[in-house]
């Protein structure tokens, strides 16, 4: 049963289409990456997940019933807007808000702990919110997001405002908690996060969704038929080798190794060029150029022509 199902949902504020007949499902215990542009409908779908709108039609289910307010509590939700209380003292408040999604006093205050001494803030308990940098009060936001350890949590852009070391350590915690039985709906525009993290995504674009699938299989499901071949040998034996069988897209030389990236022909396969070139030349290295979802999200979103464009992927 999927945590999250998202029915056919759509939404409309005035003259604005938010959400046209979206659907997706979130499987347990996996970290689903919800992507597209600014102005896409992903904090729409969210705050709907959130139940701080409603659809104006389809449903939302979580694990399978209909989604009602009981189900708050089992959501933590890091909105990309952050909303601590900036006068308030940091480990009163993260207390203060653990109690609001159902901990008792001492079980709030017992938890703030364990993450304050795993992220070294043991020194801020007693400062206010507005005394730390940008960085800092998104770690004290992350810590009140994760502490009731809900079943769901949404992460809005969690890395804004990381320099390198806390962003990775983010991305560590986030792991730690998908293995530790959380489910995570990551909404991001940091495609490296994606790769890294996500089991799968949707990308929605205009309102609607282009893309639904693992990034495994989106990946591969965008193959441009590109190789990259390094070799030593005769330049114009290889290029003789190949014929029509592949047009050079780019080309460098490092001492005396050539580096040469091959787009094949229609129905031509990286086995088909390798042997084609392995008699005329010494290959040191030969690997297909899968793209990355950066490519794939510019090329959905832009509807660029290099990449072909496929709707509605599905594992």
């Amino acid at each position: 049963m999927n945590i999250i199902s998202v029915n056919n949902v759509s939404k409309r504020y005035s003259n604005h289409v938010a959400l046209n007949n979206v659907s997706i499902e979130v499987k347990p215990q996996s970290v689903f990456g919800l992507l597209g542009p600014n102005g896409a409908g992903k904090t729409s779908l969210i705050r709907i997940i959130n139940q701080i709108t409603g659809p104006d039609s389809g449903e939302v289910r979580f694990n399978g019933e209909l989604l009602t307010a009981s189900h708050v509590n089992k959501i933590g939700y890091l909105p990309e807007e952050r909303g601590l209380y900036r006068k308030m003292p940091v480990g009163e408040q993260v207390v203060y808000l653990g109690q609001l999604k159902g901990l008792s006093g001492s079980e709030a205050k017992r938890r703030t702990k364990i993450w304050f001494e795993k992220f070294e803030m043991q020194t801020w308990w007693k400062k206010k919110v507005e005394e730390l940098s940008k960085g800092m009060q998104q770690k004290v936001q992350f810590i009140v997001t994760v502490l009731h350890e809900p079943e769901l949590l949404i992460l809005d852009e969690p890395f804004s405002g990381f320099d390198p070391v806390n962003a990775q350590l983010i991305r560590n915690e986030i792991l730690a908690l998908s293995k530790a039985g959380s489910t995570i709906i990551l909404s991001t525009h940091n495609m490296g996060s994606v790769e890294e993290l996500c089991d799968h995504i949707a990308l929605l674009n205009r309102s609607e969704k282009v893309l639904d699938g693992s990034v495994k299989d989106i990946r591969k499901q965008f193959r441009s038929n590109r190789f990259k071949i390094s070799f030593s040998g005769q330049v114009m034996g290889f290029t003789n080798a190949l014929w029509t069988s592949a047009e050079i897209v780019k080309r460098e030389q490092e001492e005396d190794i050539y580096h040469f990236e091959l787009k094949a022909a229609p129905g031509v396969t990286g086995s088909q060029l390798l042997k084609l070139v392995l008699p005329v030349c010494e290959v040191h290295a030969f690997n297909e150029i899968i793209p990355s979802m950066n490519e794939i999200f510019i090329s959905q979103v832009s509807n660029g022509a290099e990449l072909e464009n496929t709707s509605n992927l599905t594992e």
